[in-house]
């Protein structure tokens, strides 16, 4: 039996929250128990998981706005493009005016600013880039499928490059590295680095090869994307709300998840430590949060379940999106202290043991969770959060409410409209190509095959000339002449912008 007087104290919270909807009793919602989420507790993470169709995204959409009322900044990633709605106000209905009056909570269409980013330029948005040296050589063994040992390999490589000052800027600067090592001039190297057989770097070289031929080439270079550019606010205080679109992208779905882990450990690496805070200093939804662990070698999962853990004390909420809980790596689940579970199917035997895992991840339940998490309709969810001491509420049956921004995808225009005026894009639409180890290790190849310059058969003496003044003198001199040159090829490289970094 569900104690309605139970569930209404545990979420009548003192501090800040959001509203998710109300409790469902006997089909109905009652307006007299609203379901909420402390605001100073998002920073504890959370789930929203539930099978295709159920309302996870329009549940994304509603927490996006109201943390941005808040004055929170928002990451999202638009894995189908409808939640860049949020950039115009929603249009009412009867549905939505009905759900509303039965949820006694009000409803005002609303648009919020968003910014549009789309992984290196494929998209409307504003291209988001990162260079290979700051992607690092684990999430490009998770991008490119390596086995462990592979792994390894690749990070000896890193190595290298970095201990050659080698700049490792976009995959063809990686590329250059590893046909250098396995070439006649740099088996020398090769041999110093142990770890790195000729065999395994040629493995190495064909997935790279073939991962560019995908069209990752795109994703790599420069300007970087710069995290702290997720953690602003408008004018008048709201939190901005960013969508990273992915046209695409999600047929490279192993891509598309470690440039998003990429993403939270630059935040991790980024941010100082806050500890417990009145509310969030970013919340990152993490879509399509299976992508993630699908495959994942022991030393990624060791990594992201770090990242999870510990990034908590700088402030930032982390939210996984998937269809059940069993999806998230079990280490990393257990410290999701929010969740937001929408109905599932039990069409198959395997969706039965889904559906049996999930519920048995619900602490203190009243409701025979197997049976309701298949009668939920869409937009309605279990919910348990945690209360303002860091306990578990009581579990709810909710029904959710209704976004106040467009549930739908907004014009193409529009959002190329946008993205041009964005602050953004002046910063990040042209791509950067400096000097980086392709070209230095070019060079090197050009200098060690140079011919010998010819030597020169003595001349006779010249006659005495006059002698120089002391001007004269100090200007001829090679030091001089030496000083003078250089200052004008800086001079040169500085006026043209071709100056090296």
């Amino acid at each position: 039996m569900v104690d309605i007087a139970a569930i209404r104290a545990g979420y009548a919270f003192s501090t800040p929250s959001l509203e998710l909807g109300a409790l469902v009793v006997d089909g109905k919602a009652d307006p007299e128990t609203p379901i909420r989420i402390p605001l100073s507790l998002l920073n504890r993470h959370g789930l929203v998981a539930g099978a295709t169709g159920t309302g996870k995204t329009k549940t994304l959409q509603v927490l996006a706005e109201q943390l941005a009322d808040h004055g929170v900044p928002v990451f999202l990633a638009d894995i189908k493009g409808d939640v860049s709605g949020m950039a115009a106000p929603g249009e009412g209905n009867e549905k939505i005016t009905e759900r509303m009056t039965e949820l006694g909570q009000p409803w005002t269409p609303t648009a919020y600013y968003c910014e549009f980013l789309t992984l290196g330029g494929r998209g409307t948005g504003v291209p988001v880039r990162a260079s290979v040296t700051d992607f690092g050589p684990l999430l490009l063994s998770k991008v490119l499928g390596l086995t462990e040992i592979q792994q390894s390999s690749l990070n000896l490589v890193f190595h290298f490059a970095d201990k050659k000052g080698l700049p490792l800027v976009d995959l063809g600067d990686l590329r250059s590295v590893i046909q250098h090592l396995t070439s006649e001039q740099g088996k020398a190297e090769l041999k110093d680095l142990g770890g790195l057989s000729k065999q395994t770097a040629g493995v190495l070289l064909r997935n790279l090869i073939a991962f560019s031929d995908a069209g990752a080439d795109a994703f790599f270079g420069e300007p970087e994307f710069d995290i702290g550019d997720l953690m602003r606010q408008t004018g008048d205080g709201k939190g901005v709300v960013t969508l990273l679109e992915l046209p695409g992208v999600i047929q490279q779905p192993a891509l598309f998840s470690s440039f998003l882990m990429w993403m939270l450990a630059e935040l991790f690496e980024s941010l100082p430590e806050v500890g417990d805070v009145d509310k969030p200093k970013l919340v990152f939804f993490f879509d399509e949060a299976h992508l993630l662990f699908r495959d994942a070698s022991k030393p990624f999962l060791e990594a992201i379940t770090q990242t999870v853990r510990l990034i908590r004390s700088k402030g930032v909420g982390v939210f996984f999106v998937t269809q059940t809980p069993k999806d998230v790596h079990p280490d990393v689940l257990a410290q999701l202290g929010n969740r937001v579970q929408h109905a599932l199917r039990a069409y198959t035997p395997a969706d039965a043991k889904a559906l049996k895992a999930t519920a048995s991840t619900f602490p203190n339940s009243a409701y025979e969770l197997e049976e309701v998490l298949t009668e939920l309709g869409t937009g309605e969810a279990i919910v348990t959060v945690l209360n303002e001491k860091g306990a578990p509420t009581p579990v709810a049956w909710t029904r959710l409410r209704a976004p106040q921004s467009l549930m739908a995808a907004i014009d193409a225009n529009a959002m190329a409209t946008m993205v041009g005026g964005s602050y953004l894009y002046p910063k990040y639409k042209d791509a950067i190509d400096r000097e980086s180890a392709s070209e230095m290790l070019a060079a090197r190849m050009a200098q060690e095959q140079a011919p010998p310059t010819p030597e020169r058969k003595p001349r006779a003496a010249p006659a005495p000339k006059a002698q120089k003044g002391a001007v004269e003198q100090i200007l001829d001199s090679k030091t001089t002449k030496s000083i003078l040159t250089a200052s004008a090829t800086q001079l040169i490289r500085s006026v043209f912008g071709t100056r090296k970094r």
